[in-house]
C-alpha cells in the first residue's frame, strides 16, 4: 500500500505518518510508536526516495576508514552491529578509505559538501584528534566511538579503558605476579593511552616499576601478539604473566609461549581483552582464556541508535556514554611460579 492508503488504515495524516516514521522530534513517542507497531503489522514500507526528497536528508550515515590495517575483524564486527541498528529505519552507510589524513579530512569535507550522509562516525580517536574540530566547523553531526579532548562536547561511545586493564594488572599482581608485560595499541590513540595508564596505576599500586622493555605497541594480529610475546620472552628475567589488547594478539602469544616451550596457565599467565567475536571464544582455547569483556558489535548498535537520536535534535552532551567491562576469569591464569 501508498502512504495515502496506510495512513488512512489507521487514522493519521500523512504529513504525521512520515514525520513518524522519519523520526522528526515534534512526533509524541506514543505516536511514533503506534505508527510503526502498525507499519510493521500491515507491513507498510515507505517509498525510500520520496521520504528523502520530503525530508532533505540523505538517508544515510558515513564512516571513513584510514588505510588497509584499519579494516580488520574489529572493524567488522562493529559495522556488523552497527549495520543492523541503521537498516530497522531503512539508513544506508556509505564507506570511504583513504590512506593519508589529508585524503581523509578531503573525505569528510565531499561528505558536508554532497550531503550524501546525514552524519559520520568518527573511530579510533586520537587523545587530541584534529577530526573532531573539522566535523564541528563543517557543522556534519558525527558520533565518535572513543573519547578525545575537544573544546565542544561531541557525542561518543566507548568503553572503559582504564578500568579493563588495570583490573586485569591487579588480579596478576595478586596473584604474586611481578614481570607482567603489555601488549597494546598506538597509544596515539586514546584507548591505548587509557589502557597504558590503567596498567601504570595498578602496577603502582602493588609497588611494581614498569618495565618498558615489558611494554609493546602495534595493530592488534596474531604475528604482532607473536613477536611481542617471543621479544619478552628473551628478557632475563622473563615475564611470568603477559596481558594482551585482543584475543587476536592473544593467539599469536599463546603461540610464542608454547613455542618457547612454557605452559600457559602455569608457567606464563595470561590476559586478553574480549571484543566477542562469533567465530574466537576464550571458552574454547586450551586453557580457556581470562578475559576483560566487551561485545564490539553491541557497540556498533548502540552507536547507530544514537546516530539516530543525534539527527532527531538530541543534544550532543547527552549523548555520551561509557561502558563498564566485565572480567571473566578462567584457566589461562594462575599464581606466580616459585
Amino acid at each position: 500500500m501508498n502512504l495515502k492508503e496506510f495512513a488512512a488504515r489507521i487514522g493519521l495524516s500523512q504529513t504525521t505518518v512520515s514525520r513518524a516514521m522519519s523520526g522528526y522530534p515534534e512526533v509524541k513517542p506514543e505516536t511514533r510508536a503506534r505508527v510503526l507497531e502498525a507499519a510493521e503489522r500491515l507491513g507498510y514500507r515507505p517509498n525510500i526516495s520520496a521520504q528523502r526528497l520530503a525530508t532533505g536528508r540523505a538517508g544515510a550515515i558515513g564512516i571513513v576508514f584510514q588505510g588497509g590495517g584499519r579494516f580488520g575483524p574489529h572493524s567488522s564486527e562493529f559495522m556488523g552491529g552497527l549495520s543492523t541498528r541503521l537498516q530497522e529505519d531503512g539508513i544506508d552507510i556509505l564507506v570511504s578509505t583513504v590512506e593519508t589524513e589529508a585524503e581523509e579530512e578531503a573525505a569528510y569535507r565531499r561528505f558536508a559538501a554532497s550531503k550524501r550522509v546525514d552524519a559520520v562516525i568518527l573511530h579510533m580517536p586520537a587523545c587530541t584528534d584534529a577530526r573532531i574540530a573539522l566535523l564541528q566547523a563543517l557543522d556534519l553531526p558525527f558520533i565518535v566511538h572513543g573519547r578525545s579532548e575537544a573544546q565542544k562536547p561531541f557525542a561518543f561511545l566507548d568503553i572503559d579503558n582504564f578500568g579493563a586493564i588495570e583490573t586485569a594488572t591487579r588480579h596478576l599482581a595478586g596473584l604474586g605476579h611481578r614481570r607482567i608485560a603489555l601488549i597494546n595499541g598506538d597509544t596515539v590513540s586514546t584507548y591505548a593511552r587509557d589502557r597504558d595508564d590503567g596498567f601504570r596505576a595498578a602496577l603502582a599500586a602493588h609497588g611494581i616499576a614498569v618495565d618498558p622493555t615489558l611494554v609493546g605497541h602495534g595493530e592488534f594480529t596474531d604475528e604482532t601478539g607473536f613477536r611481542l610475546m617471543q621479544s619478552f620472552l628473551a628478557q632475563r628475567p622473563a615475564p611470568t604473566a603477559v596481558i594482551a589488547g585482543s584475543m587476536m594478539s592473544a593467539l599469536g602469544a599463546m603461540r610464542a609461549i608454547r613455542i618457547a616451550g612454557l605452559t600457559v596457565g602455569q608457567d606464563v599467565s595470561l590476559i586478553a581483552h574480549d571484543d566477542v567475536f562469533p567465530y574466537l571464544s576464550p571458552d574454547n582455547l586450551v586453557p580457556a582464556v581470562t578475559t576483560t569483556q566487551s561485545p564490539i558489535r553491541a557497540a556498533g548498535e548502540r552507536i547507530g541508535d544514537m546516530a539516530l537520536r543525534l539527527l532527531q535534535g538530541e543534544a550532543p552532551e547527552r549523548l555520551q556514554d561509557v561502558w563498564p567491562v566485565d572480567f571473566l576469569i578462567r584457566g589461562s591464569t594462575g599464581p606466580a611460579p616459585g
